[in-house]
């Protein structure tokens, strides 16, 4: 793990020149979600009187919204870390090739990478969880766990991608995983509405997915209604999905950076 470390130096070295415009992103985001959709758009539903409170489990809509825009943050944020900017190691900047030309494996060199997409994810949702409970989202102390919870959301999307973009010659299906993966698992896992308010087919189609399940967590997380047997369930399946994520990525990275 100590040579992997040293890929993720690498990467926090190269950043180190832009950390303000992330920084400022971190807090921006939330900001501006929670603030038009939570805020906004959550004042009419507020007032829609009890049912509609009750469909939402009974808190106002912003604190509905808080943890489930968290959850699809990080899903974004791991899925943006692991296509063209993987690529770009390969393929465009090349600088996979010149770390695994060092006496760094390339599994050493994956490792190093997911290590740095986790550092961004920890950060970002820790931003983003400051924004929420600065416009009061915020109804319980377990809130601090949503931060590593939205990490495994992340991770349990990079994990797998980066393991795929590593097999890819091309960025062409880049784009439509983007299209036909990300944005209709960001608008239809439970983060905008209930998800009992969809059909029973999409529901399962949903609960199948990793972002669902981080929703739910840092939901229950953030309101501070946590079931351990189900939040246990949650750690399980995201877990699930990033260990499988990191032994395709070794393999696919090995292979990749064979010389």
């Amino acid at each position: 793990m100590h040579a992997a470390l040293r890929q993720t130096e690498h990467e926090l070295l190269k950043h180190r020149q832009v950390w303000r415009t992330s920084l400022a992103s971190w807090f921006l985001t939330p900001l501006l979600f929670l603030g038009s959709l939570g805020l906004g758009i959550g004042q009419a539903i507020d007032r829609s009187g009890a049912a509609g409170t009750a469909a939402l489990g009974g808190v106002r809509y912003l604190a509905f919204l808080a943890p489930g825009l968290l959850a699809a943050t990080a899903m974004q944020v791991g899925a943006g870390e692991s296509l063209w900017s993987v690529q770009g190691g390969f393929k465009w900047h090349r600088f996979f090739h010149a770390s695994a030309a060092t006496p760094l494996r390339p599994t050493d060199v994956f490792l190093g990478w997911m290590t740095w997409i986790t550092i961004r994810l920890v950060l970002s949702a820790t931003a983003f969880v400051a924004v929420a409970a600065l416009l009061g989202a915020v109804r319980s102390p377990l809130a601090l766990l949503a931060v590593p919870a939205a990490a495994l959301t992340g991770l349990a999307f990079a994990a797998p991608l980066t393991a795929f973009t590593a097999t890819c010659q091309q960025e062409s299906t880049f784009p439509l995983i983007m299209r036909f993966g990300v944005m209709p698992l960001f608008l239809f896992s439970g983060a905008f509405f209930p998800l009992s308010q969809l059909p029973a087919t999409l529901q399962a189609v949903a609960q199948a997915t990793p972002l669902w399940h981080g929703v739910d967590l840092c939901r229950a997380l953030m309101l501070g209604t946590v079931d351990l047997g189900s939040a246990l369930i949650h750690v399980a399946v995201l877990a699930l999905f990033i260990v499988g994520g990191l032994a395709w990525g070794t393999s696919t990275f090995t292979r990749r950076l064979a010389p």
